[in-house]
């Protein structure tokens, strides 16, 4: 019996050394992957900066976090990526298949001078088309466009050609672009209870 016990007790033993050092081993891997992850992030989201600015020339002056309610009253933040020649926004709302993350660039007017992606769960095929639909020269094309002026699928009486098949994607696009241009304009989303913004300098 006490051997059965000794050899219990041994198991453990070099099962909690193993756990221990492996532990000790991925934490290290991760401190050492974590600075080139970050790196790459950053690169990423330069990259999509200068895509949406439509120029490789341009340089983020400051950045803002932008807390307000969108129409459905929910709390959203934004950031805002300000440049010299406009500023890039980060927005994201609910598509079909769950959040719909994208990167709007606009010009001080408010002009969209381009998106980017940044995530989505939309169906392939379908919905994912939304990264080139609304590109410029595309069938959806919203580059030019204020959204002050409205920013609709033509379906609910606006001038956007909807992706076919994926009217819920498109809308849900469109009203991230929307929620985006109000938080780099200064403008509440929910203009029916009147939230209130909190603007933050990073």
């Amino acid at each position: 019996m006490k051997k059965l016990q000794s050899s219990l007790t041994n198991m453990v033993i070099v099962l909690t050394g193993v756990a221990v050092v492996m532990g000790a081993v991925l934490a290290f891997v991760n401190h050492m992957t974590s600075g080139p992850i970050n790196q790459q992030k950053q690169q990423a989201l330069t990259n999509g900066i200068k895509t949406v600015m439509a120029s490789n020339d341009v340089e983020v002056t400051s950045t803002d976090t932008i807390v307000q309610n969108d129409a459905k009253g929910r709390q959203q933040t934004f950031i805002v990526y300000n440049t010299a020649k406009g500023a890039a926004v980060e927005s994201s709302t609910m598509g079909f298949g769950g959040t719909l993350k994208v990167l709007v660039g606009f010009d001080p007017e408010g002009t969209i001078l381009g998106y980017t992606l940044l995530e989505h769960q939309e169906t392939p095929g379908l919905g994912a088309k939304a990264d080139q639909w609304f590109q410029k020269g595309q069938k959806g094309c919203i580059v030019g466009l204020n959204p002050a002026n409205g920013l609709t699928v033509s379906k609910d009486g606006g001038q956007v050609d909807a992706i076919t098949a994926s009217t819920i994607t498109s809308r849900a696009f469109l009203l991230a672009v929307t929620n985006a241009y109000n938080a780099y304009k200064g403008n509440s989303t929910d203009a029916a209870t009147g939230a209130s913004q909190i603007k933050k300098e990073e």
